[in-house]
């Protein structure tokens, strides 16, 4: 660990300052994987047959049960238009938007924070190599040959550290936005999916004679 205590020595203030906001983005990443792999994870298309096939038989009370299995927003904007089968398509539809419109934000959320961080952080990082060669620049004038060597080299490393550690967190945030982004896409497109689908299984069931 000597080789990091060293590392935040020569790194300076600003670098400390970048090591807050890496706190905050792993934090931020961590958030997100667990919500894509845990309650917001559900396979779509197979959800749906299981929904397809308890309308087919008149099921409805078993397929509300499917829906509350998880907590899934698929799931959730299903389970909107079962419990309001009963009042008709209009109403149907309704509280399916309606649940699309609460659902959505909550897959969005804080994912575009990294894009904003990624940008922070690259300036925090240039921040941090301006002040360190301003700082060395005003200090080797008074010192002597082999002296100015030493502060030049711990001037530059401060600034090379401050500059590689500000860019090293701008790449992970993208990386991190692109593979999160594209994530929140795929469950925005089976939301959609979903809720014409369920729409159309439900007015079916709505009808006189159902299937």
């Amino acid at each position: 660990m000597s080789w990091l205590s060293e590392v935040f020595q020569k790194g300076g203030p600003f670098f400390i300052v970048n090591t807050f906001f890496l706190a905050i983005v792993i934090g931020l990443i961590v958030e997100r994987s667990i919500y894509f792999l845990g309650r917001g994870h559900l396979n779509a298309k197979a959800f749906l047959e299981q929904l397809r096939k308890l309308l087919s038989a008149n099921n409805v009370d078993r397929a509300k049960k499917l829906c509350d299995a998880t907590t899934a927003p698929v799931a959730r904007v299903a389970k909107a238009g079962l419990n309001r089968l009963h009042r008709g398509e209009a109403a149907v539809a309704q509280a399916m938007e309606e649940t699309m419109t609460d659902t959505l934000p909550e897959v969005k959320t804080r994912i575009g924070a990294l894009w904003s961080l990624a940008n922070i952080c690259t300036l925090i990082g240039l921040l941090g190599t301006i002040t360190g060669l301003i700082r060395t620049f005003k200090a080797i004038g008074e010192l002597s040959p082999q002296e100015q060597k030493e502060k030049l080299s711990q001037g530059i490393s401060e600034a090379m550290y401050n500059t590689a550690f500000g860019l090293g967190i701008a790449v992970t945030c993208m990386i991190a936005h692109l593979i999160l982004h594209q994530r929140s896409k795929t469950i925005q497109h089976d939301l959609d999916a979903t809720q014409e689908r369920v729409f159309n299984l439900l007015t079916i069931q709505t009808k006189p004679g159902g299937y």
